[in-house]
């Protein structure tokens, strides 16, 4: 048995030795082959790799899985990156969205008071509500201006289309608007195309009432409502609102204001309807003072 595996021995390295020269002369055959200029080495290399190289798909299929599969997890990781940057974006871009909205309301009220035409006599003072003090049994804003900005009781202020309220209580910096809707609120006004002389009273509902109509049967629904000036208080001419009727059968006023969106608001100096003082000068110039014809004694008719 020693004897044997002792003449195995023997025999391997012999063999080892014989196949590694063969390889070896294999290897420099092919790189000669393959250094050879020759047309016809050249079809030989041809038809070499012709039939050997198809014949090796197979063992180029894991190792192209394995490079798609790097790929692919490259893909994926770019790809949860961008998705992360795109979130980051997006919630910027919602709450830039956002704020866009609300400069935009806001620009578009700003432009509904400088679109709105008044009396050019008229001026104004632009204010910002500040809060909103309404109640069950009050209905007011507060705005940031006051004594500083000139502003006095009872002056009339609007938003960008219609009449919002009066003035009531002024301090140095703030002053209260009560709302149409307040029922404190009585606003002498006219109805178009009538001419009716109303009052617009609140009642803590949204369309305040009209009241004190001279006749109801000239009055309809949809019809203008506008302040009258009577009294003094509000220049004549500013929008209230439209007639409307509610299910009882009462007429109210269907505002022009939109009261849900209070930002801005435009308080109208006015100082009250100047009244006069020599109404004969209204009527016809003055005419200059008579003056007397003196006509002199006739001296001789008594002698």
């Amino acid at each position: 048995m020693a004897k044997d595996r002792h003449q195995r021995e023997d025999f391997a390295g012999p063999l080892r030795r014989l196949l590694l020269g063969v390889v070896l002369l294999c290897l420099v055959g092919i790189f000669l082959v393959w250094r050879i200029d020759s047309p016809r080495v050249e079809r030989f290399r041809a038809q070499v790799i012709d039939r050997v190289v198809p014949s090796m798909d197979w063992a180029m299929v894991p190792v192209t899985a394995t490079v798609n599969l790097a790929r692919d997890f490259q893909s994926y990781q770019a790809l949860s990156e961008q998705n992360r940057e795109l979130r980051s974006e997006l919630r910027q871009m919602r709450a830039w969205k956002e704020a866009a909205l609300q400069l935009e309301q806001e620009n578009a009220r700003l432009l509904d008071l400088n679109n709105v035409r008044l009396d050019p006599r008229l001026t104004y003072v632009t204010g910002v509500v500040m809060a909103d003090s309404g109640s069950p049994f009050r209905q007011s804003v507060l705005l940031n201006v006051g004594a500083r900005d000139g502003i006095v009781d009872g002056w009339a202020a609007m938003d960008g289309i219609g009449l919002v309220g009066r003035i009531s209580g002024v301090g140095q910096n703030t002053a209260r608007v009560i709302l149409l809707t307040d029922p404190a609120s009585a606003i002498p006004a006219t109805i178009q195309p009538s001419g009716q002389s109303a009052l617009i009273v609140g009642d803590n509902s949204a369309a305040p009432l009209v009241d004190f109509l001279e006749n109801r049967d000239f009055v309809r629904p949809g019809d203008r409502v506008i302040t009258s000036g009577d009294g003094g208080v509000f220049p004549a001419g500013i929008l209230i609102g439209q007639v409307a009727q509610d299910p009882g059968g009462r007429l109210r006023v269907r505002l022009s204001a939109d009261y849900e969106r209070l930002e801005f608001l435009r308080v109208l100096r006015h100082h009250g309807t100047e009244t006069p003082g020599d109404p004969g000068g209204i009527v016809g110039p003055v005419r200059p003072a008579e003056t007397a014809i003196v006509t002199p004694d006739d001296g001789g008719a008594d002698g």
